[in-house]
């Protein structure tokens, strides 16, 4: 369910959940100042005393209910929020409404922040200002509405949120939420790739380090739906696949490509072979032998899985090798894959079902993979799940 809920948008879905006014056209909603005198509990600016006061009056009470928006009647307060807040109110009139954890309403403030801040980039700089203190639940809508409005694919605004994720002065938290901002870009730089994949490479990066690498593989996603040159992203990514300390960050890197399957040239094919002979992990094996099926050199890379399967002791990865051979050759590769099966007896009633497949007619290697009457044979998927 779509939560823009600006004009009539908000009408639309006050009236789906039942909160509409009651009444026909003389029906009002009620006022400011009477909906924080129902609250059950009033919150007002940020940063207020914890003393007793007097009660406002006349102008000041009215003043003060524009700011006040009850945790306990939130529904019907969005109204009231959405007719009248600004960025400049977003922070203040906002917090009341979070502290409902409603996540619908949660979603509500992305998209009315997103709006607010538009394809202004000093209001989003204001944005990126106010989530490096922000905290929570403020936090996450803050990074979510910029990420989400238009202003975050200027240069100025992007080069802020970078800087921040590179933060030393930041906590590791804060610095994976401003590079998770990026990944809405629909193209990065050079100098804020190397960036990106220098950091992902530290090992104090952490968590950091993996945000800044799922970034550099959306947007290459992104790049590459758009017809753009997506090499200069798979170039970094390789680069953190094969040298990150990291293990779940190489794994994340090593499998970025499967997300926009390039043809790998034979530069890119050597530094994934190095990954397949290297790579301590048996995951990051199985990703490099899937990404490898991509290929331009399909003699080479069924040499190369020749190869590394005589070496290998995992039966997952030995898997991996034996089914994409078929999708680097199709028919081709059943040579290779009769080798294979002699090498390890487990694989040849797989060989005798692969060889029907294809004695059928079959060409395409995902039609084949669907008819196959096991794909987990070796229980290898279940570690993922």
């Amino acid at each position: 369910m779509p939560w823009v809920l600006a004009g009539a948008g908000l009408a639309a879905v006050l009236a789906a959940v039942g909160l509409v006014w009651r009444g026909g056209d003389d029906a009002q909603a009620p006022s400011p100042v009477a909906a924080s005198a129902k609250a059950t509990q009033s919150v007002g600016a940020r940063g207020g005393g914890g003393g007793a006061a007097a009660a406002p009056s006349g102008v000041e009470e009215a003043e003060a209910a524009e700011r006040r928006f009850s945790d306990q009647t939130c529904f019907p307060e969005l109204a009231r929020f959405n007719d009248g807040v600004t960025l400049e109110t977003f922070r203040d009139w906002s917090a009341s409404l979070l502290a409902s954890k409603d996540p619908l309403v949660r979603d509500y403030l992305k998209a009315k922040l997103a709006e607010l801040i538009g394809d202004d980039a000093k209001k989003a700089g204001q944005v990126v200002d106010w989530a490096r203190d922000a905290q929570g639940a403020e936090f996450q809508v803050l990074l979510s509405g910029l990420r989400e409005s238009d202003a975050v694919q200027k240069p100025q605004v992007a080069a802020r949120l970078l800087e921040a994720g590179l933060d030393k002065g930041l906590s590791i938290e804060r610095r994976a939420g401003m590079l998770s901002a990026l990944d809405t870009q629909k193209h990065l730089t050079p100098d804020a790739m190397d960036r990106l994949a220098d950091f992902a490479r530290d090992p104090a990066s952490t968590e950091a380090g993996w945000a800044a690498t799922r970034t550099l593989g959306r947007v290459m996603a992104r790049e590459s739906e758009n017809l753009g040159d997506a090499s200069p992203y798979l170039d970094r990514l390789i680069t953190i696949a094969t040298d990150a300390p990291d293990e779940q960050i190489r794994h994340l890197a090593q499998t970025a490509p499967l997300h926009n399957s390039p043809v790998l040239d034979a530069k890119a094919t050597a530094r994934f072979e190095r990954i397949l002979r290297s790579e301590g992990n048996e995951d990051g094996r199985d990703a490099a032998a899937q990404v490898l099926a991509m290929s331009s050199d399909k003699e080479h890379v069924l040499e190369t899985f020749t190869d590394a399967f005589q070496r290998e002791q995992s039966v997952c990865v030995r898997w991996a090798l034996f089914r994409f051979s078929a999708r680097v050759a199709g028919r081709d590769a059943l040579p290779v894959m009769a080798n294979m099966a002699t090498v390890d007896p487990r694989f040849q009633p797989l060989y005798g079902i692969f060889e029907t497949l294809y004695a059928q007619g079959n060409v395409d290697f995902i039609r084949v993979w669907n008819e196959l009457p096991d794909q987990n044979p070796f229980g290898c998927m279940d570690r993922h799940q």
